[in-house]
């Protein structure tokens, strides 16, 4: 009942429950109720505090001193710190080469068509058939196509769709080109 009561707190205003009080946590049952956080703030010593407080103080040239004298009384060299897990230099370039070698060359997907030239005296043939191949394109636009050579009919088509156009193109009278 206690716990029904908590969770209810969240949907209506509390001068309508303010007799109700609860003495024990409900975050278990009601995951909206609020609970406040222990405060994970570290606390550190007054020396540390008075330190830091000194440095901020400092300006720029201030702090490279200091940092170049605290460099020479604690022995800290200047030389990077490697990361943890990093690599030898020398055998993993003779793998980069390796496997440059090793690696297989990338498969082409996508074709352009290119007519290069055509027979003159089937030259209505291939206007027609490029008229029937392009989508949008009227007799005009196609004849101008045509009497444009060398042209690209289709860019970024599959290779089963630049073959059939390569046979299609061809079999009127034309020199076509798959790239």
């Amino acid at each position: 009942m206690a716990l029904a009561v908590r969770c209810l707190f969240r949907r209506f205003p509390t001068s309508a429950l303010s007799d109700t009080r609860i003495a024990f946590s409900t975050t278990k049952f009601c995951p909206n109720a609020a609970v406040p956080l222990p405060s994970n703030e570290k606390v550190y010593p007054e020396k540390i505090v008075q330190i830091v407080e000194d440095i901020s103080k400092l300006n720029l040239l201030e702090v490279a001193d200091l940092n170049s004298l605290l460099k020479s009384r604690l022995n800290i060299s200047d030389a990077p710190v490697m990361m943890a897990g990093a690599m030898a230099g020398a055998p993993p370039a003779q793998q980069e080469e390796e496997e440059e070698e090793v690696a297989p060359q990338a498969i082409q997907t996508s074709f352009t068509v290119k007519l290069q030239k055509y027979d003159e005296t089937k030259k209505v043939a291939i206007i027609k058939e490029i008229k029937n191949l392009v989508e949008g394109m009227n007799l005009v636009q196609a004849k101008k196509f045509v009497e444009s050579c060398p042209a690209v009919v289709k860019a970024d088509i599959a290779k089963d769709e630049a073959e059939k156009m390569k046979e299609a193109l061809a079999a009127v009278g034309g020199e076509v080109v798959v790239e």
